[in-house]
Protein backbone atom coordinates (compact mmCIF):
# COMPACT_ATOMS: atom_id res chain seq x y z
CA UNK A 1 0.00 0.00 0.00
CA UNK A 2 2.96 2.65 0.91
CA UNK A 3 4.37 1.70 -2.31
CA UNK A 4 1.00 1.93 -4.44
CA UNK A 5 1.01 5.35 -2.46
CA UNK A 6 4.45 6.36 -3.16
CA UNK A 7 3.30 5.92 -7.17
CA UNK A 8 0.19 8.07 -7.04
CA UNK A 9 2.21 10.71 -6.13
CA UNK A 10 4.92 10.43 -7.86
CA UNK A 11 2.28 10.26 -10.62
CA UNK A 12 0.42 14.08 -9.25
CA UNK A 13 3.93 15.24 -8.73
CA UNK A 14 4.63 14.57 -12.82
CA UNK A 15 1.00 15.65 -13.76
CA UNK A 16 1.75 18.65 -12.32
CA UNK A 17 5.21 19.41 -13.87
CA UNK A 18 3.45 18.63 -16.84
CA UNK A 19 0.37 21.02 -16.65
CA UNK A 20 3.35 23.77 -15.95
CA UNK A 21 4.90 23.05 -18.47
CA UNK A 22 2.10 23.06 -20.64
CA UNK A 23 1.24 26.62 -19.24
CA UNK A 24 4.48 27.88 -19.80
CA UNK A 25 4.72 26.96 -23.58
CA UNK A 26 1.28 28.00 -23.51
CA UNK A 27 2.33 31.30 -21.94
CA UNK A 28 5.13 32.19 -24.35
CA UNK A 29 3.11 31.22 -27.89
CA UNK A 30 0.41 33.89 -26.98
CA UNK A 31 2.64 36.73 -26.00
CA UNK A 32 4.80 35.10 -29.51
CA UNK A 33 0.89 35.31 -31.44
CA UNK A 34 0.31 39.01 -29.53
CA UNK A 35 3.55 40.37 -30.74
CA UNK A 36 3.43 39.35 -33.71
CA UNK A 37 -0.47 40.51 -34.55
CA UNK A 38 0.88 43.98 -32.84
CA UNK A 39 3.62 43.88 -35.51
CA UNK A 40 1.32 43.02 -38.60
CA UNK A 41 -0.82 45.91 -37.28
CA UNK A 42 1.68 48.76 -37.36
CA UNK A 43 2.97 47.08 -40.65
CA UNK A 44 -0.73 47.16 -42.05
CA UNK A 45 -1.01 51.52 -40.99
CA UNK A 46 2.41 51.65 -43.37
CA UNK A 47 1.32 49.77 -46.23
CA UNK A 48 -2.29 51.35 -45.99
CA UNK A 49 -1.01 54.99 -45.83
CA UNK A 50 1.45 54.20 -48.57
CA UNK A 51 -1.91 52.81 -50.54
CA UNK A 52 -4.19 55.80 -50.14
CA UNK A 53 -1.48 58.83 -50.19
CA UNK A 54 1.37 58.00 -52.20
CA UNK A 55 4.25 60.24 -52.51
CA UNK A 56 6.47 60.05 -54.97
CA UNK A 57 9.99 61.08 -55.46
CA UNK A 58 9.96 63.69 -57.31
CA UNK A 59 7.04 65.09 -55.31
CA UNK A 60 8.84 64.11 -51.56
CA UNK A 61 12.05 65.64 -52.80
CA UNK A 62 10.24 69.10 -53.95
CA UNK A 63 8.45 69.33 -50.79
CA UNK A 64 11.98 68.38 -48.93
CA UNK A 65 13.49 71.51 -50.41
CA UNK A 66 10.77 73.51 -49.36
CA UNK A 67 10.96 72.68 -45.82
CA UNK A 68 15.03 73.02 -46.18
CA UNK A 69 14.38 76.44 -46.80
CA UNK A 70 12.62 77.00 -43.69
CA UNK A 71 14.37 73.93 -42.03
CA UNK A 72 11.67 71.70 -41.10
CA UNK A 73 11.87 68.31 -42.85
CA UNK A 74 9.17 66.26 -44.25
CA UNK A 75 7.89 63.07 -42.90
CA UNK A 76 6.95 60.61 -45.44
CA UNK A 77 2.97 60.15 -45.31
CA UNK A 78 3.49 56.15 -44.54
CA UNK A 79 5.12 56.75 -41.88
CA UNK A 80 3.45 59.99 -40.19
CA UNK A 81 0.80 58.24 -38.08
CA UNK A 82 2.73 56.10 -36.65
CA UNK A 83 5.31 58.92 -35.41
CA UNK A 84 2.02 60.52 -34.26
CA UNK A 85 1.17 57.95 -32.01
CA UNK A 86 5.60 57.52 -31.09
CA UNK A 87 7.87 59.90 -31.07
CA UNK A 88 10.48 58.09 -30.69
CA UNK A 89 10.26 56.38 -34.29
CA UNK A 90 12.84 57.02 -36.36
CA UNK A 91 13.15 54.82 -39.29
CA UNK A 92 11.22 51.03 -40.86
CA UNK A 93 14.17 48.42 -41.43
CA UNK A 94 13.44 45.88 -44.07
CA UNK A 95 15.24 42.84 -45.18
CA UNK A 96 13.15 41.15 -47.88
CA UNK A 97 12.31 37.97 -48.16
CA UNK A 98 13.07 37.49 -44.44
CA UNK A 99 10.69 38.08 -41.23
CA UNK A 100 12.65 40.86 -40.32
CA UNK A 101 10.23 44.07 -41.21
CA UNK A 102 10.12 46.23 -38.41
CA UNK A 103 10.14 50.06 -36.78
CA UNK A 104 13.02 51.47 -35.76
CA UNK A 105 13.21 53.53 -32.18
CA UNK A 106 15.08 55.93 -30.40
CA UNK A 107 15.27 56.61 -26.78
CA UNK A 108 17.89 58.67 -24.51
CA UNK A 109 19.14 55.95 -22.19
CA UNK A 110 19.07 53.26 -24.89
CA UNK A 111 18.00 50.63 -22.50
CA UNK A 112 14.04 51.28 -22.81
CA UNK A 113 13.63 49.57 -26.06
CA UNK A 114 14.91 46.37 -24.90
CA UNK A 115 12.30 45.72 -22.71
CA UNK A 116 9.21 47.87 -24.21
CA UNK A 117 7.20 47.50 -27.48
CA UNK A 118 6.12 50.36 -29.89
CA UNK A 119 2.91 51.16 -27.44
CA UNK A 120 5.48 51.79 -24.28
CA UNK A 121 3.92 48.36 -22.69
CA UNK A 122 6.84 45.87 -20.94
CA UNK A 123 7.69 43.13 -23.67
CA UNK A 124 9.83 40.52 -23.54
CA UNK A 125 10.78 41.33 -27.60
CA UNK A 126 10.86 45.27 -27.10
CA UNK A 127 11.79 46.96 -30.01
CA UNK A 128 14.48 47.18 -32.78
CA UNK A 129 16.61 50.25 -31.79
CA UNK A 130 19.42 52.56 -32.31
CA UNK A 131 21.26 54.39 -29.41
CA UNK A 132 20.89 57.89 -28.52
CA UNK A 133 24.53 58.61 -30.06
CA UNK A 134 23.21 57.37 -33.53
CA UNK A 135 22.23 59.74 -36.12
CA UNK A 136 20.08 58.23 -38.83
CA UNK A 137 18.72 61.45 -40.30
CA UNK A 138 21.37 63.21 -41.81
CA UNK A 139 23.26 60.25 -41.88
CA UNK A 140 26.67 60.37 -40.06
CA UNK A 141 29.35 57.43 -41.52
CA UNK A 142 27.12 54.65 -39.54
CA UNK A 143 24.50 53.75 -37.21
CA UNK A 144 23.78 50.74 -35.24
CA UNK A 145 20.03 48.74 -35.36
CA UNK A 146 19.79 46.52 -32.50
CA UNK A 147 17.52 43.67 -31.94
CA UNK A 148 16.73 40.48 -29.75
CA UNK A 149 17.99 37.31 -31.38
CA UNK A 150 14.62 36.06 -30.11
CA UNK A 151 14.43 32.09 -29.96
CA UNK A 152 10.70 32.19 -31.71
CA UNK A 153 11.92 34.38 -34.47
CA UNK A 154 10.50 37.68 -34.26
CA UNK A 155 13.18 40.37 -34.08
CA UNK A 156 16.43 39.31 -35.49
CA UNK A 157 15.94 36.25 -34.78
CA UNK A 158 16.49 35.34 -38.71
CA UNK A 159 19.95 37.27 -38.31
CA UNK A 160 21.92 34.04 -37.37
CA UNK A 161 20.69 32.76 -40.79
CA UNK A 162 23.35 35.20 -42.02
CA UNK A 163 26.44 32.81 -40.71
CA UNK A 164 25.59 30.44 -43.89
CA UNK A 165 27.19 32.26 -47.06
CA UNK A 166 24.02 30.39 -49.20
CA UNK A 167 21.77 32.59 -47.08
CA UNK A 168 23.34 35.70 -47.87
CA UNK A 169 23.01 34.93 -51.62
CA UNK A 170 19.76 34.75 -51.29
CA UNK A 171 18.49 37.62 -48.75
CA UNK A 172 22.13 40.39 -50.41
CA UNK A 173 19.71 43.54 -49.97
CA UNK A 174 17.98 45.89 -47.09
CA UNK A 175 16.09 48.68 -46.96
CA UNK A 176 16.49 51.42 -44.48
CA UNK A 177 13.31 54.00 -44.25
CA UNK A 178 13.73 57.19 -42.29
CA UNK A 179 11.22 59.20 -41.45
CA UNK A 180 12.42 61.70 -43.69
CA UNK A 181 13.81 59.15 -46.84
CA UNK A 182 13.51 55.81 -48.50
CA UNK A 183 17.52 54.32 -48.93
CA UNK A 184 18.49 50.75 -50.45
CA UNK A 185 21.91 48.95 -48.90
CA UNK A 186 23.90 46.17 -50.11
CA UNK A 187 25.35 43.61 -47.41
CA UNK A 188 29.12 43.88 -47.38
CA UNK A 189 29.90 41.76 -44.12
CA UNK A 190 29.10 39.21 -41.68
CA UNK A 191 31.16 38.44 -38.51
CA UNK A 192 30.96 37.36 -35.02
CA UNK A 193 32.32 39.31 -32.15
CA UNK A 194 31.11 40.39 -28.93
CA UNK A 195 31.49 43.26 -26.16
CA UNK A 196 35.08 43.90 -25.28
CA UNK A 197 35.66 44.18 -21.36
CA UNK A 198 37.84 47.68 -20.13
CA UNK A 199 41.37 47.60 -20.81
CA UNK A 200 40.93 44.65 -23.44
CA UNK A 201 42.28 44.74 -27.09
CA UNK A 202 39.54 44.26 -29.74
CA UNK A 203 37.70 45.49 -32.29
CA UNK A 204 35.18 47.69 -31.02
CA UNK A 205 32.58 47.91 -33.84
CA UNK A 206 29.94 49.39 -31.30
CA UNK A 207 31.85 52.48 -31.29
CA UNK A 208 32.12 53.39 -34.46
CA UNK A 209 29.98 56.26 -36.06
CA UNK A 210 32.06 58.33 -37.35
CA UNK A 211 35.12 58.28 -39.73
CA UNK A 212 36.88 61.51 -39.18
CA UNK A 213 39.92 60.09 -41.51
CA UNK A 214 40.83 57.86 -44.21
CA UNK A 215 42.93 56.03 -41.67
CA UNK A 216 39.72 55.81 -39.54
CA UNK A 217 37.69 54.39 -42.23
CA UNK A 218 40.59 52.04 -43.39
CA UNK A 219 40.74 50.45 -39.57
CA UNK A 220 36.69 49.82 -39.93
CA UNK A 221 36.65 48.45 -43.64
CA UNK A 222 39.94 46.14 -42.79
CA UNK A 223 38.49 45.12 -39.32
CA UNK A 224 34.85 44.09 -40.83
CA UNK A 225 36.32 42.87 -44.29
CA UNK A 226 39.09 40.39 -42.37
CA UNK A 227 36.54 38.67 -39.71
CA UNK A 228 33.84 38.27 -42.44
CA UNK A 229 32.66 35.18 -42.27
CA UNK A 230 32.89 34.93 -46.13
CA UNK A 231 33.39 37.08 -49.08
CA UNK A 232 30.74 38.87 -50.44
CA UNK A 233 32.20 40.65 -53.69
CA UNK A 234 31.03 43.96 -52.54
CA UNK A 235 33.94 46.75 -51.53
CA UNK A 236 33.67 50.39 -50.15
CA UNK A 237 35.80 53.45 -49.98
CA UNK A 238 36.10 56.31 -48.28
CA UNK A 239 32.91 58.39 -48.29
CA UNK A 240 30.48 55.52 -48.29
CA UNK A 241 27.90 55.50 -45.52
CA UNK A 242 26.99 52.31 -43.40
CA UNK A 243 24.44 50.61 -40.91
CA UNK A 244 24.98 47.49 -38.78
CA UNK A 245 22.48 45.20 -37.56
CA UNK A 246 23.75 43.84 -34.50
CA UNK A 247 22.42 41.35 -32.74
CA UNK A 248 23.37 38.43 -29.38
CA UNK A 249 25.03 35.75 -30.38
CA UNK A 250 26.16 32.53 -28.31
CA UNK A 251 29.75 31.32 -29.43
CA UNK A 252 30.92 32.88 -26.88
CA UNK A 253 30.10 34.96 -23.61
CA UNK A 254 28.83 38.48 -24.55
CA UNK A 255 29.14 37.03 -28.05
CA UNK A 256 27.60 39.49 -30.96
CA UNK A 257 26.72 38.81 -34.67
CA UNK A 258 26.90 41.97 -37.07
CA UNK A 259 25.54 42.26 -40.54
CA UNK A 260 27.43 45.31 -42.03
CA UNK A 261 25.53 47.11 -44.94
CA UNK A 262 26.74 50.16 -47.28
CA UNK A 263 24.21 52.01 -48.73
CA UNK A 264 23.68 52.08 -52.41
CA UNK A 265 21.50 54.86 -53.29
Amino acid sequence: MKRRGKYRGTRIELLIIFAACMFRIGWEYKLTSDYQRQQEALRAVVEDAAVKAPQKQEEAAGDMQADMEREMPVILRKYEKLHEENGDLVGWLTIPGTAIDYPVMQKAGNEYYLHHDFYGEEDKHGCLFVKDIADVDTPGDCFIIYGHNMKDGTMFGDLDEYRSEAYYREHPRLRFDSLYEEREYEIMAVFLSRVYKEGEEGFRYYDFYTADTEEAFRDFYGNVTENSLYDTGVFASYGDTFLMLSTCAYHEEDGRLVVVARRTD
